[in-house]
């Protein structure tokens, strides 16, 4: 199975299935003598494991890291590091009524068309499990980034029909984790929560948005013509699970402006120039321009609804297919430290991909 590899010079390959015995990631590329502070990974860890809220799934897993190989002493060595978790509440049987059936809108019967079989345990590898280990590694990218003075902060803008307007200036991006569906408005974060809960006592899902800021950021990281740091963050985060859309700066809102009112005027200012108004979200001809970069992310409602759907088995029979097992009514709430995870990777290997082309 290829592409289980992201990143060219701060480069990660994940491993592991969700029902199998762990999940992780292998990290090359990482700056020797970087300090790794394991409880800021394990801090990532929890933001993003299951069972934290009633509004996630009910699945119990610690989601403890273990980091077997690439740091020495609180640093990193330089040579690959590589970090595991093990899984300790997976409920195979769960699965076991759909062993041949396609589950409707879930990777079933695409993985079987690919490969000829599949892990249908709980969707094996193509499972939103997998992301555990991208954020582990993202803990330590978003700590080589620290370092640098580049911060990423990711927040629920909208669930369903529930939506945020305000820019992301308006809003006290410091109140992100003050509620469990992680959305900075509290009047608005309660209205999501009570929102999520009905859907679930329903037996169905609702899908919903994430917002991403990264601030500090300096000009010129982008690769043109294939690599634009814009094309790279949108490969990143629509490799998420159930990521659907991605928008960056203006986004479609844009079309309806005029060039008059979308162009982002220069100016100096501390001998750094800057840009009046930032439309173009912090990326000119996929290179950054030192402004924030800020894009959205929508996410599908969880194909796993307990309502019974028509579908196929392997043999091509009409079957009926009844969601059972552990699932989140909405995942934006824990998909907020994914989106964080993957554009620090991001910025973060286009930063060390910058340094070598320049004297």
């Amino acid at each position: 199975m290829a592409g289980n590899s992201f990143g060219q010079v701060f480069k990660i390959t994940t491993f592991g299935e969700s029902h199998g015995k762990a999940v992780g990631v292998i990290i090359d590329g990482c700056p020797a003598g970087l300090p790794i502070d394991e409880e800021r990974i394990q801090l990532e860890m929890d933001r993003r494991k299951p069972g934290q809220s009633n509004i996630v799934t009910q699945r119990k897993e610690s989601d403890t890291i273990q980091i077997l190989s690439g740091v020495f002493e609180g640093k990193a060595t330089g040579t690959p590091i590589m970090m595991v978790v093990f899984n300790a509440d997976a409920r195979s049987k769960d699965y076991s009524h759909i062993a041949d059936k396609f589950r409707p809108s879930h990777a079933d019967f695409t993985y079987h068309a690919k490969y000829g079989l599949r892990d249908y345990r709980g969707g094996g590898r193509s499972s939103a499990r997998e992301t555990a280990a991208r954020v582990a590694a993202g803990a330590i990218a978003k700590q080589f980034l620290e370092q640098q003075g580049i911060h990423t902060q990711a927040y629920v803008s909208q669930v369903g029909h529930l939506q945020l307007n305000q820019p992301y200036q308006a809003l006290d991006l410091t109140k992100v984790e003050d509620n469990a569906v992680r959305c900075p408005d509290s009047v608005m974060a309660e209205n999501m929560i009570e929102y999520i809960k009905q859907v679930r006592k329903e037996g169905d899902t609702i899908g919903g948005v994430v917002n991403c800021v990264i601030k500090g950021c300096p000009a010129g990281l982008g690769e043109p013509a294939f690599d634009k740091l814009h094309a790279d963050l949108a490969k990143a985060m629509l490799s998420i699970n159930a990521c659907k859309g991605f928008e960056y700066g203006s986004g479609f809102e844009g079309v309806t402006m005029k060039g008059s009112e979308h162009n982002d005027i220069f100016y100096q200012e501390d001998e750094q120039v800057k840009t009046k108004t930032n439309h173009s979200g912090g990326v000119q001809g996929g290179i950054s321009n030192g402004m924030d970069i800020y894009f959205r992310t929508a996410f599908k409602p969880v194909a796993t609804i307990v309502s019974a759907q028509e579908s196929v088995n392997e043999a091509g029979e009409a079957v009926e297919v009844t969601g059972k097992g552990r699932h989140d009514p909405c995942v934006v709430p824990r998909a907020v430290p994914i989106v964080e995870a993957m554009a620090a990777l991001v910025i973060a290997d286009h930063l060390l991909r910058q340094r070598t082309t320049q004297a």
